[in-house]
C-alpha cells in the first residue's frame, strides 16, 4: 500500500469511525488490515473484521478470513454496528449484503458505510497509471451507482439517518439504522 492509499484509507476510517457508537459490538466488513478496528477498539465492546484477503488475527481485534454474506456465518442480532468502508461498490449483490447487515444487527443497530462518487474510477485509473496508488482495480466496482445506496438499504428494512459527502465530494458517507 502506497502513502496515498494509506492516507485515503485513514481519512475514511476517521470519518466513518465518528459514527460508530461507543461501547458497540462492531463488525467491519472488508476490514483489510483492520485499521478501523484498531483505531476504535479501545472504545468498543467487541471488534470483529471479515475480509476475503485478510490475515486472521485474535485478541482485542479479531479478524476472520471470509466473505459477508457467506462464511463464516455470523449469528443473528450479534452486532450493534456494521461498517463497510469502500466495500459496497465491490459487491456483486448489494441487496443480499444489505439484508445480511439487517440480520446480524440488533434493533436500533447501525450500518456506517462509504462509497465513492462514480468519477473516482477515472481518477483511480490515472493514479494507478502514475503508480501513485496500489488501490483496487476499478473493474471490480461492478458499475455501482452510489446514488442508489439509500434505496438498497431501505429495501432491506433500514432507514437513512445520514447521507453526506467528504474527501472533496468524491466519497459519500451513509449511516442507516435498523428500526
Amino acid at each position: 500500500m502506497k502513502p496515498l492509499d494509506r492516507l485515503l484509507q485513514r481519512w475514511r476510517a476517521r470519518v466513518a469511525g465518528a459514527c460508530v457508537p461507543p461501547g458497540a459490538r462492531l463488525l467491519d466488513v472488508g476490514c483489510a488490515d483492520g485499521v478501523l478496528l484498531r483505531r476504535l477498539s479501545p472504545t468498543l465492546r467487541r471488534a470483529l473484521g471479515v475480509d476475503p484477503e485478510a490475515t486472521p488475527a485474535q485478541g482485542r481485534v479479531e479478524i476472520l478470513r471470509g466473505t459477508f454474506p457467506g462464511e463464516p456465518r455470523l449469528p443473528a442480532g450479534d452486532f450493534d454496528c456494521v461498517t463497510l468502508l469502500a466495500v459496497l461498490e465491490h459487491v456483486a449483490d448489494p441487496d443480499a449484503l444489505a439484508r445480511e447487515c439487517h440480520r446480524v444487527l440488533v434493533p436500533g443497530g447501525r450500518v456506517v458505510l462509504t462509497v465513492p462518487h462514480p468519477v473516482v474510477d477515472r481518477i483511480l485509473e490515472i493514479l494507478l497509471r502514475l503508480r501513485w496508488i496500489d488501490g483496487m482495480e476499478t473493474g471490480q466496482h461492478h458499475g455501482f451507482d452510489a446514488s442508489t445506496t439509500s434505496s438498497v438499504f431501505e429495501r432491506a428494512g433500514f432507514r437513512t439517518i445520514a447521507d453526506r459527502r467528504f474527501q472533496l465530494g468524491l466519497n459519500w458517507l451513509f449511516v442507516f439504522e435498523r428500526p
